[in-house]
C-alpha cells in the first residue's frame, strides 16, 4: 500500500514589497515539507519569484483570512542554510514596529544581497563552493583546520580558526593596564543586574585606552567559546582596528562585514558568522542585525557617531539596536566614545544628578602613560588686522602659520582641519552676480579645481567651469570660500618647501587610496596634513603635535539642534589626534580659529570639559522641550512640487489629528521645506511629531500608518513620489 503524500500546510512567509504596497505582515502560503521558522524560502510574489522568510509555521501561522485552495505554494527551500534564529526574528520585528517600516522590508534588507537572489540551483552550487569555509562549528577539529588550508583566505577574513571554539587559546603577550583601565575591567566584571540588562558607557578620553578594555572584555567572552560583535561607524575604521584585532588574538576566526566588501565576500563572512564559525565580527551599522548563535558581548564605538543612523529606506540606528540586542539576548554591551551622545549621556546620569539612570558610566579621563590632552589655543579672528574691501582672508592667521612652521622646522607634523572638501563652496561673478548654482537642486555647485568640474555634491550633476560667465559672458568669475583642496594649495605656497597633504572623500574614492595616503604620514612624509572629519577620529598619527580648525563657527548658529553637539564632539576628536606619543604630548596644541572666542561651547573645550558642556546642552534641551526629553519623528514626502508636498503633509495632519487628540500629548508641527528644499528636480518637505512620551509617539505612528498610507495612494496623481517616517530623527 502506497504512503499518501504528506499534506500543504500553511506557512507565514515575510517578502520585500515596496512601501505603497501596504504589505506590512507576512503573506500565507502552502509547503508540502515541515519548515522551521527562519528558513529562507523562494515563493511567488505577483510575476515574481522572490525570497522570503518563513516567520510561523503549522496552524498558528496566520489569521487564515484566504483559504487553503487560493494560496500559492512554495517552490523552493534554501536547503544546508541553518534557519534564522529566534533572537534575530525578534530584533527585526523590534526594529521594523519602532522604526515604522515592513517586517519583510527590514527581514530582507538586512540579509547579503547576494543570498536574496540566489534561487535554490544556485545556492546549492555556491555551498558547495563554500562548504569547505563554512562547515559547521560541529565538524571534528581536523576537518576544520584542513580546510581553511584549503581555502586561500581573502582580505575581508583573517586567521585560521581555532580548533574548537570552546577552548581559549593560550594568551598573547598583553600591555600593561592603566589604573583607569583595571577599574573599567573590574566593574565590567561584577556589575550586577542580568547581562545586557544595563549597557556600559565606556567615557574615555582620546589615546586613553577605551580599544583596550574592549579587547580584554572580547578576550573574556572568546575564552567563554562565545562570539564578539564589535561595531565602527565607518568603513575607514575597519581595516586598521581589524589588524589591531588579528594581531591580539592570532588563531582566531576574525570576518568583517561592511559595504566595502564584495557581493561574494560580504556573503561569505555572513554565512561564517551565521554558522557560528567565526569568533569575532566587525562591522559598520548593517552588522547589528548578523545572526550569531553564541553571542557574548556587543562593542559599539564611537557610539556618539551620526554614521550609526541609516538615513535612506529603514531609518534605524544602529547604536540604539545594539543596546535592545544586548538586553534581548542577554549579552553585555559597551558604547564607548569620548563624546557620548547626548541621549547615551542623559542615559547613563544617576537620577540625583537629573539624569535617566539606565546606563552604568565607566570613566577614563586620563590619557595612557599620563599624557596631557593639547593645550587649546582659541585664536580671536576678530582682532586681526582690518583687510581692504573685497580682499579674502588668508586660510590661517599669522599666528598659527607661525606654530605651524615652528613645528616643520621641529621635525614634527600638524593636522588642518576643514569640514569641506572641493576647492571652493561656490563660483561667483563679480558684474552681474551669477552663482554655480545647481539647476536640479536648491544648492550650489562646488568648484573642484583638480578636475576644472562643478559638482553638486547632493544629486552628483557636474559640468566643466565655463569659461565665461554664463549670464552676462563676464569672463572674471572666482571662487568664493574655501575647501580642502584650496586649503592645500594656499598653505603649499604659504609654507614654501613644506610637504602638504591631502585626505578627503575626493582623493580617497578608489581602492587603497586611504591606505596609502595614511601610511605616507605614517611615514613622517608629510608635514601638514589637510583633512575634513575622516581623519578627525580613530587614526594613530604619533608625530602630530598640532591640530587647528580653521573655519568651525558655522556650527555655532545653525538651526539643527544637535549641531553644537556634533561640532564639540569634532573638535574634541581633531584634539586627540595631536601628542599621543609621550615624548612630545607635553608641547602638543589644538588652535581654533574663531570670530567668536567667548562662545560657551570653545570654553568648554579649553577645559577639555565635556561634562560641563553636556550640562548645558541637557539644559537648553529641557527648556525646549526637545530629546533626551521629548521623542521625535518626522514625516517627509517628496513630490514634483513643493505644493503637493506640503499638500500631502497637510491632509496627513488633519486625517489624524483625532488620534493625536485621542491620545494626548501629540504635537503636530506645521509642514515646511526641508534644509536643502530640492534634490534631483524632486521637492521636499517634511512635519515634526513630538510627545514627551516615546510609547504614546509609537501608539501614535503605528496607528497612522494605514491612513497615511490611504492618503499617499490618493496624491500620487497630484503628484507625490514618496512618504517614509523617520523616528529618532538626527536633525529637524
Amino acid at each position: 500500500m502506497s504512503a499518501h503524500p504528506p499534506s500543504p500546510s500553511r506557512v507565514a512567509v515575510v517578502v520585500e514589497a515596496p512601501q505603497h504596497s501596504g504589505l506590512w505582515g507576512a503573506l500565507d502560503y502552502l509547503s508540502t515539507q515541515p519548515l522551521q521558522p527562519g528558513t529562507l524560502v523562494r515563493v511567488p510574489l505577483g510575476r515574481r519569484v522572490v525570497t522570503g522568510v518563513v516567520w510561523q509555521a503549522g496552524a498558528d501561522s496566520a489569521a487564515g483570512e484566504v483559504a487553503e485552495q487560493d494560496l500559492k505554494a512554495v517552490i523552493e527551500v534554501l536547503d544546508g542554510l541553518p534557519p534564522l534564529p529566534d533572537a534575530w526574528r525578534q530584533l527585526v520585528k523590534f526594529a521594523s514596529a519602532y522604526y515604522q517600516r515592513s517586517l519583510g522590508e527590514m527581514a530582507l534588507m538586512v540579509l547579503p544581497p547576494e543570498l536574496r537572489q540566489l534561487d535554490a540551483l544556485q545556492w546549492g552550487r555556491r555551498l558547495k563552493r563554500l562548504d569547505k569555509v563554512i562547515s559547521p562549528p560541529e565538524a571534528t577539529p581536523k576537518r576544520r583546520r584542513k580546510a581553511s588550508a584549503e581555502v586561500p583566505p581573502e582580505p575581508a577574513c583573517t586567521q585560521e580558526p581555532p580548533a574548537s571554539a570552546a577552548v581559549p587559546l593560550p594568551p598573547v603577550p598583553l600591555p600593561v593596564l592603566t589604573e583607569q583601565q583595571a577599574q573599567a575591567l573590574a566593574q565590567l566584571a561584577i556589575a550586577g543586574g542580568p547581562p545586557g540588562d544595563k549597557p556600559f558607557l565606556l567615557w574615555g578620553s582620546t589615546g586613553s585606552g577605551k580599544t583596550e578594555v574592549y579587547l580584554r572584555q572580547a578576550q573574556r567572552a572568546l575564552d567563554e567559546g562565545r562570539q564578539v560583535l564589535m561595531m565602527v561607524p565607518e568603513i575607514n575604521l575597519t581595516p586598521q582596528l581589524e589588524a589591531r584585532v588579528a594581531e591580539r588574538f592570532a588563531g582566531r576566526h576574525i570576518v568583517s562585514l561592511h559595504s566595502g566588501l564584495t557581493p561574494a565576500q560580504r556573503l561569505r563572512n555572513w554565512l561564517m558568522a551565521h554558522y557560528g564559525h567565526a569568533d569575532l565580527i566587525l562591522g559598520t551599522r548593517l552588522s547589528v542585525f548578523t545572526p550569531l548563535p553564541r553571542l557574548g558581548l556587543i562593542v559599539v564605538d564611537e557610539e556618539h557617531d551620526p554614521s550609526y543612523k541609516q538615513q535612506d529606506g529603514a531609518r534605524y540606528s544602529a547604536r540604539d539596536l545594539a543596546v535592545y540586542r544586548a538586553r534581548l539576548e542577554k549579552v553585555p554591551v559597551i558604547l564607548g566614545s569620548a563624546t557620548p551622545s547626548l541621549e547615551s549621556w542623559y542615559n547613563a546620569l544617576p537620577e540625583a544628578e537629573g539624569g535617566a539612570g539606565r546606563y552604568v558610566r565607566l570613566a577614563m579621563p586620563a590619557r595612557v602613560g599620563d599624557g596631557d590632552m593639547p593645550r587649546v589655543r582659541v585664536l580671536d579672528l576678530s582682532r586681526a588686522p582690518k583687510l581692504p574691501r573685497g580682499q579674502e582672508p588668508p586660510p590661517v592667521a599669522r599666528e598659527l602659520l607661525a606654530a605651524i612652521t615652528q613645528r616643520i622646522e621641529q621635525g614634527e607634523q600638524s593636522l588642518v582641519l576643514l569640514n569641506r572638501r572641493g576647492y571652493a563652496p561656490v563660483l561667483h561673478c563679480s558684474d552681474c552676480g551669477w552663482k554655480s548654482g545647481c539647476p536640479h537642486c536648491s544648492a550650489w555647485r562646488v568648484f573642484h579645481k583638480v578636475d576644472r568640474t562643478l559638482r553638486c555634491h547632493h544629486c552628483g550633476f557636474t559640468e566643466r567651469v565655463p569659461r565665461a560667465c554664463p549670464d552676462c559672458g563676464n569672463t572674471d568669475i572666482h571662487p568664493v570660500g574655501r575647501g580642502t583642496e584650496r586649503l592645500e594649495e594656499q598653505l603649499a605656497e604659504a609654507l614654501p618647501g613644506a610637504r602638504v597633504g591631502r585626505i578627503d572623500a575626493d582623493v580617497t574614492k578608489h581602492k587603497g587610496a586611504l591606505e596609502e595616503r595614511l601610511a605616507t604620514v605614517h611615514a613622517g612624509e608629510v608635514d601638514v596634513l589637510v583633512g575634513t572629519q575622516m581623519v578627525a577620529k580613530g587614526h594613530d598619527f604619533r608625530r602630530i603635535t598640532l591640530v587647528a580648525a580653521v573655519n568651525p563657527d558655522a556650527a555655532l548658529f545653525a538651526s539643527d539642534f544637535r549641531a553644537a553637539e556634533r561640532q564639540f564632539a569634532l573638535l574634541l576628536q581633531a584634539a586627540g589626534r595631536a601628542g599621543r606619543d609621550a615624548d612630545v604630548a607635553g608641547h602638543s596644541e589644538m588652535w581654533v580659529q574663531t570670530w567668536h572666542p567667548t562662545h560657551p561651547l570653545y570654553q568648554a573645550l579649553s577645559r577639555y570639559d565635556y561634562a560641563d558642556f553636556a550640562a548645558q546642552q541637557l539644559k537648553e534641551r529641557e527648556m525646549a522641550g526637545l530629546p533626551p526629553y521629548a521623542s521625535l519623528a518626522m514625516l517627509r514626502a517628496e513630490a514634483k512640487t513643493q505644493e503637493a508636498a506640503v499638500a500631502f503633509l497637510n491632509e496627513a495632519i488633519e486625517a489624524v489629528a483625532h488620534l493625536a487628540e485621542a491620545l494626548g500629548g501629540i504635537t503636530l508641527y506645521p509642514p515646511v521645506p526641508t534644509p536643502v528644499q530640492r534634490v534631483a528636480n524632486v521637492e521636499r518637505a517634511q512635519l515634526m511629531v513630538e510627545s514627551p512620551s516615546r510609547p504614546a509617539l509609537q501608539r501614535f505612528l503605528s496607528q497612522s500608518q494605514a491612513v497615511w498610507l490611504a492618503l499617499a495612494q490618493k496624491n500620487r496623481r497630484s503628484g507625490l513620489i514618496r512618504w517614509a517616517v523617520d523616528v529618532d530623527p538626527l536633525s529637524i
